[in-house]
This record gives C-alpha cells, sequence and structure tokens, in this order.
C-alpha cells in the first residue's frame, strides 16, 4: 500500500535543495550505480520495470526491485510534469557536494565550468559529457538549481558519478590553484596536447558568451576550430569536443 504522503512529498522534493527527483529508467540506474541513497522508486508496471533493469541494469536490478512500489496508471501521471515513458520516478537525497576538494584534488582530470547556463536540460547533458569524460566536477553560476529534475533527466541522473554545485564566480577567483581556461571565439585555436589536465574549462552561453569578468580573470582563451560561417555550438556539444579532445590526446 502507497504512504498516502509519498505524493505530495514527491511533489515538494522538486523545490527541495536536499532530494532529488529522478524521472525514468536511467536516471535511477546511474543513481544507484554511483552510490546514491535512494528512498523511493515508484513504477507503474513493476514487473516491466524488473525486466528493463535485468536488460539494461543487470548490476542495480536486485536493488531497484526491493525498492520499488507498483502504483496505478492514474497515481503516475501525477508524479512528473511529463510522465516518463519507462514508467518509473524516484527519490532520492542529494550528496553534499565538497567543492573545495573537487578543485584541490591532485588528479589530471579537468572541472567544467558553466557561466549563467540558461537551459536546464543542456545543462544535464553537459554533466552527462563530463561525467563520461571523467571530469573532477560541473559547477554553475546564476540562478539556476543544477540538480533540478529538468538537469537530472537531461544527464541520465549522473550528476552522482563527480561533485555538481552552484557556485558564485568570486568563490573561484583568486581561490583556485587551477588554471582557468575560457572557451572564447576570440582566443586562439585548442591545442589539446598543450591543455593542463587540470584545467578548470569556463563555458558561456551561446548568445551571451562569458563575461568580462570572467575573461579578465582567465589563464588563457581557447576557441573550438569549426568550419567557416558556422557561429557556435550547442553548450553541451562544446563541452563534449573540449573535453574528449583533450582525453583523447592522452
Amino acid at each position: 500500500m502507497l504512504d498516502g504522503a509519498l505524493i505530495p512529498r514527491l511533489r515538494r522534493a522538486r523545490r527541495d535543495p536536499a532530494l532529488a527527483v529522478l524521472e525514468g529508467f536511467h536516471p535511477l540506474k546511474h543513481a544507484l550505480r554511483f552510490g546514491a541513497e535512494v528512498e523511493a522508486v515508484l513504477t507503474r508496471d513493476a514487473g516491466a520495470l524488473e525486466e528493463l533493469a535485468a536488460r539494461l541494469g543487470p548490476d542495480v536490478r536486485e536493488r531497484i526491485s526491493s525498492l520499488a512500489q507498483e502504483v496505478s496508471d492514474d497515481v503516475f501521471a501525477q508524479l512528473a510534469p511529463l510522465p516518463p515513458s519507462t514508467g518509473v520516478v524516484s527519490l532520492a537525497r542529494r550528496p553534499i557536494p565538497d567543492v573545495a576538494r573537487a578543485l584541490a584534488d591532485p588528479a589530471r582530470a579537468p572541472v567544467v565550468l558553466l557561466e549563467n547556463p540558461r537551459d536546464l536540460g543542456n545543462l544535464g547533458a553537459c554533466v552527462r559529457v563530463a561525467a563520461a569524460a571523467d571530469a573532477a566536477a560541473v559547477l554553475t553560476t546564476g540562478s539556476h538549481d543544477p540538480w533540478h529534475p529538468d538537469a537530472l533527466r537531461g544527464a541520465a541522473g549522473l550528476h552522482f558519478a563527480l561533485a555538481v554545485a552552484r557556485v558564485e564566480l568570486d568563490e573561484l577567483v583568486g581561490a583556485n590553484a587551477r588554471p582557468l581556461v575560457a572557451l572564447d571565439p576570440d582566443g586562439d585555436a585548442l591545442d589539446p596536447a598543450r591543455l593542463d589536465p587540470r584545467s578548470m574549462l569556463a563555458f558561456g552561453t551561446e548568445r551571451e558568451g562569458l563575461s568580462a569578468e570572467l575573461l579578465a580573470n582567465a589563464h588563457a582563451r581557447v576557441r573550438i576550430p569549426m568550419r567557416e560561417g558556422v557561429s557556435s555550438l550547442n553548450l553541451a556539444t562544446s563541452v563534449a569536443a573540449a573535453l574528449f579532445a583533450r582525453r583523447l590526446a592522452g
């Protein structure tokens, strides 16, 4: 029997900075795989969810089955603005990101800084590629919560694989031991072999680019070489191009 308080709690959780709403199977799979504390898994078809887990996430199948609570179609339709086609919505505790530790990490892994990102799905896609490229963290400035359910969906739940946090730019300027590299269309062509593997790579919006303050504090400005006439890349595409160019350079 479903706890009647769980549905309103799930709705409130979308604005709760201590909780993460995971819409769909892949966010749940990745959350469990990377150590999330999952409190509830609600599904409209427990059998179908178990089959999906056996096929796409056998390593977490037993944990999903033990957490799953089946609800009616009417109840499931209330759990998210756009109920996921995979028929599962979950609730997890947000980890407390240790930004200072991530910045001080001596490993050869970059940090991604997104200055005032506007689109939550695109922000999530940046987290997804950063996790795949084994980055140390994704930091954002601006008003958007990088743990918003729309960003979590875009990231397929990979927020749990690395540090993801919203910060103030002045927290980073002058207090960051990593070289700050601005992705700027007026910069030098990106040479992955010369890029410090511990760089903080800063990306602005497609329309506005990076702020004058950030550019003034950058140790270097680089651009992704593109065909003449192409004005810009999607934010997540730019992040992927820069991260994987560096990763493949060795």
